[in-house]
């Protein structure tokens, strides 16, 4: 999969009183990304849950803060996808500033039916698509 990039402008709101990004909003701006990786590849986050019943549940994330992001700073949030398992997926993400690297994190979510959350096996579109 070649690494899919999402531009994101930093906004006032996104700051803390040190006049830099308030660290949990970087779990926003990476849970943005993923979903629009996710149209990118033709999915919309509604239509798995009313047509196939399943959603996805972030299982685990491991993020590293490196460099501060300020106030009206342009930024792009990458995705790329590492390991797959049968009902979960690996995302291996960034956050960078002209190409510096502010914050890295690793994000499993796991598929898992919508009314009862057990696992769910990965949809044939993420699980089979080349691009995902």
């Amino acid at each position: 999969m070649d690494i899919f990039r999402w531009p994101v402008r930093v906004y006032y709101e996104d700051t803390d009183a040190g006049g830099v990004v308030f660290y949990a909003n970087y779990l926003r701006f990476l849970e943005r990304a993923r979903t629009e990786w996710l149209r990118s590849i033709g999915i919309e986050q509604d239509q798995l849950r009313t047509e196939l019943g399943i959603i996805f549940v972030v299982v685990s994330c491991n993020i590293r803060y490196r460099k501060p992001a300020r106030f009206n700073e342009q930024l792009d949030v990458t995705v790329q996808i590492g390991e797959r398992r049968r009902s979960s997926l690996t995302f291996e993400q960034q956050v960078l500033r002209n190409g510096e690297l502010l914050c890295d994190a690793e994000v499993r979510a796991a598929a898992v039916d919508h009314q009862t959350f057990k696992p769910r096996p990965l949809p044939a579109v993420i699980s089979r698509n080349p691009d995902a």
